[in-house]
């Protein structure tokens, strides 16, 4: 007889029962966790709050302190601007269930952001759940792997849970927001830095260039999301790498980090 599948576990129907019992913000959201790692097996499960005008919020999480340090605690201090999946979660139109290598753009894994950030969190796959909680505000869980992808039958797993991941949701942002103070500050003053960086030097198109190759995106890519000609694009590259005396995709990176530590 074969191993027993994992939704007629003993195990699994108490995680469930523990999430159904659960009545504060943070519990249920830690219990929501808890359920998830015991439907597949993960490297780091997270629980965040995405807002259109404050800084993410993590209401729970199962990583290690070393692995929140950086996963977490570097991401919440700027590189999250350039997360395709902040991008996604604060879009108009977004699916409800994701893996995140079907939502980057062409060149992500070549941004520096990917070498800087994701390429040290040794992510191999991750799937996210997102559900909308205002017009500003989107909860996402992260489901992520370091030493192999998700089989079908786990990404099979994480279907069927959704709806009850939805309502739990739902439950966490019910109790949180009744409390929550978001930083606005913060978030207020990166995306100033991301949204300026430059501009002394630089014309609007230039940066608005900037900020999509800073996010990920090739130069064709760059010139179908402003409506351009490739050629066009690689001109205003040109440019715009000349007046800020950088050479490389890196050195455009790490002044933009420099100038958010500056900011």
């Amino acid at each position: 007889m074969g191993p027993q599948p994992v939704f007629e576990t003993p195990e699994w129907h108490a995680k469930v029962a523990a999430l159904v019992a659960a009545t504060e913000s943070r519990a249920i959201a830690e219990q929501l966790v808890s359920l998830i790692c015991a439907t597949v097996a993960n490297d780091g499960t997270s629980l965040l709050a995405f807002h259109k005008d404050a800084a993410p919020e993590v209401m729970a999480h199962s990583l290690a302190p070393a692995q929140r340090r950086h996963f977490l605690d570097r991401y919440l201090a700027g590189p999250y601007l350039l997360d395709p999946l902040y991008q996604l979660a604060i879009s108009e139109s977004k699916p409800t269930l994701c893996r995140f290598r079907d939502t980057h753009p062409d060149r992500f894994r070549s941004s520096e952001y990917y070498h800087q950030y994701v390429e040290r969190t040794h992510l191999v796959d991750e799937m996210d759940f997102l559900r909308d909680m205002s017009p500003t505000s989107t909860l996402v869980v992260v489901v992520g792997r370091t030493q192999n992808r998700l089989t079908r039958t786990e990404l099979n797993r994480l279907q069927v849970i959704e709806p009850i991941v939805a309502a739990a949701m739902q439950r966490v942002w019910d109790k949180w927001q009744q409390t929550s103070s978001p930083d606005r500050d913060i978030h207020e003053r990166l995306m100033d830095c991301f949204e300026n960086f430059g501009d002394s030097v630089l014309t609007l198109r230039e940066r608005e260039i900037t900020q999509l190759l800073l996010r990920g995106h090739s130069t064709k890519s760059v010139a179908r999301e402003l409506n351009i000609a490739p050629g066009t694009v690689m001109v205003h590259k040109r440019n715009l790498f000349s007046k800020l005396g950088i050479t490389s995709q890196y050195e455009l990176f790490s002044r933009f980090i420099e100038n958010l530590s500056e900011g």
